[in-house]
């Protein structure tokens, strides 16, 4: 395909994909906070280019992508993995707390979406890979402020890929599970500093309690589930929406029929509020 600009492609997910994207012959563009830990667990190639790059940085992304450029010529396939999660109840998450979560999560993607799209739409091509997450389809308690960003990130998506088709630019989120890619490892998840003991017996206190103790293994493959992106990335027409993982799915389907039954006894009722004839 070509040139693939990664971020948070030091572990997880945005390592597996660089992995499998070297595999099959691709450039790699791979970024993180730490480049010299993307070195640590990809070695080294000449079609592998590490940048320091920390998201939230708004003129480090526009470095990174100037970089990437000079050296492949553009960029082809454009993945955004960097992130974290945030456990806590609503109330017990503070302000600082989330605005770092957003920063990270959304407007961290949005930095390295702009930096990248001077170059995409000069190209006339290229295809934008956005890692959601089912917490960005089904929301559950004590991870209230992750839901928010990740539903923000599929919103988003959903209203680029319809932005930037008219330049050849397509868009795709991924909705994976619960993926043993050391999502619940501190470095990657944050907890409320200061937990109510009021929610301690609630699911948001039991989802926080988890967390901590470090979490149960989690059932996804993220081997398998980077074969899957790089090759709904490279087929001849990308998907808007990629969900991943067994969970991922059987949690939709419940939601649908959720929303199916909830929404139907007040259908009429909401189709008769307009003005009358």
């Amino acid at each position: 395909m070509g040139t693939w600009f990664i971020t948070g492609a030091s572990r997880g997910f945005g390592a597996e994909i660089a992995r499998h994207a070297l595999e099959r012959g691709e450039r790699v563009v791979a970024t993180a906070r730490r480049p010299e830990a993307v070195t640590e667990r990809l070695g080294r190639s000449d079609r592998l280019l590490t940048l320091p790059l920390d998201v939230t940085d708004e003129a480090q992304a526009r470095t990174a992508v100037k970089d990437a450029v000079a050296w492949s010529g553009g960029i082809d396939a454009l993945v955004n993995n960097a992130g974290r999660g945030q456990f806590g109840a609503l109330e017990e998450v503070s302000d600082a707390e989330t605005r770092s979560l957003f920063d990270l999560n959304v407007f961290g993607l949005m930095h390295v979406i702009r930096a990248a799209l001077p170059t995409l739409r000069a190209q006339g091509h290229g295809r934008i890979v956005n890692m959601g997450s089912m917490a960005g389809l089904v929301a559950t308690p004590g991870i209230g402020l992750y839901n928010a960003t990740k539903f923000a990130v599929d919103g988003l998506s959903e209203s680029l890929a319809q932005e930037l088709a008219p330049f050849g630019i397509g868009v795709m989120v991924v909705e994976p599970g619960q993926f043993q890619t050391g999502f619940m490892d501190p470095s990657s998840i944050s907890i409320a500093a200061e937990p109510l003991t009021e929610y301690d017996a609630t699911p948001a206190g039991m989802a926080r309690a988890w967390a901590r103790q470090g979490g149960s293994p989690l059932p996804g493959d993220p081997v398998k589930a980077a074969a899957l992106i790089y090759d709904a990335v490279t087929a001849p027409v990308m998907p808007g929406r990629l969900l991943i993982g067994a969970d991922c799915v059987a949690a939709l389907e419940v939601k649908l029929s959720a929303l199916a039954e909830e929404f139907m006894p007040w259908r009429d009722r909401a189709v008769a509020t307009g003005f009358d004839d």
